[in-house]
């Protein structure tokens, strides 16, 4: 165990001494923040634009299930794995925060160009204390992607998938997103918080995101894939 730590000390002395690593640290975090920012933006505006619901094939079709609990406090125990797989070896932090930047900023332009409005008999979020994020807006839900007028594309199915995509080459942690995105998109359907086509979509363009953030970021992602990782 104490070899082990020692092992991940020397990895994060090592990168965090190389100039142009910390550059690419920074920027990523700076992506990171940017993308949350404008996500909070879009998400206000998609809200105050909503018009009316409209019908859908999945949901019309099956009665509203409470999966409050699941929806709000599942996200946080997947991101609290993947963060401990991302920093666990520092060289994987670069992309995957900058492709989560790609995925939150391409998804804010999305959520602003459609309008329409959420399922009629959603089910109502209260596994939070609310009045806590009400200092932000009176109804947006900034850390949970769910102002309730941001629904096209999935982000609680689109991002585990970009992680399956990230970590494709461990394949315990890529069964582990690939299952967590199935779930989720089932998850947010049971509950009308989401049309079947903001899930359905959800896939596809976050494997263009995905080949995106390849192209742009080649050097941190040959990092990411290089033999020295930690398994």
């Amino acid at each position: 165990m104490n070899k082990h730590i020692e092992k991940i000390k020397n990895k994060y002395k090592d990168h965090f001494t190389r100039k142009e690593f910390l550059i690419s640290c920074g920027v990523a975090f700076v992506l990171l923040i940017i993308s949350f920012v404008i996500n909070y933006y879009a998400a206000a505006y998609a809200l105050s634009r909503e018009s009316n619901s409209v019908t859908d094939i999945i949901l019309s079709n099956i009665p509203t299930f409470n999966v409050d609990e699941i929806f709000v406090y599942g996200p946080i125990i997947f991101w609290f794995i993947i963060a401990l797989f991302t920093f666990h070896d520092p060289k994987r932090i670069p992309f995957t925060l900058k492709s989560i930047a790609l995925f939150v900023l391409t998804r804010s332009i999305f959520i602003t160009l459609t309008h329409i409005g959420p399922s009629p008999d959603r089910i109502i979020l209260d596994a939070l204390d609310w009045n806590i994020l009400k200092t932000f807006t009176s109804s947006t839900n900034f850390f949970l992607f769910s102002s309730g007028g941001d629904l096209f594309f999935s982000g609680h199915t689109g991002l585990p998938f970009l992680m399956a995509l990230v970590f494709w080459n461990n394949k315990s942690l890529r069964v582990f997103c690939l299952l967590s995105a199935i779930m989720f998109g089932i998850i947010v359907l049971m509950g009308h918080l989401h049309y079947s086509i903001d899930v359905a979509s959800a896939f596809f363009i976050t494997y263009t995101i995905f080949h995106i953030a390849e192209w742009l970021w080649k050097k941190d992602r040959l990092m990411f894939l290089s033999r020295t990782a930690l398994n």
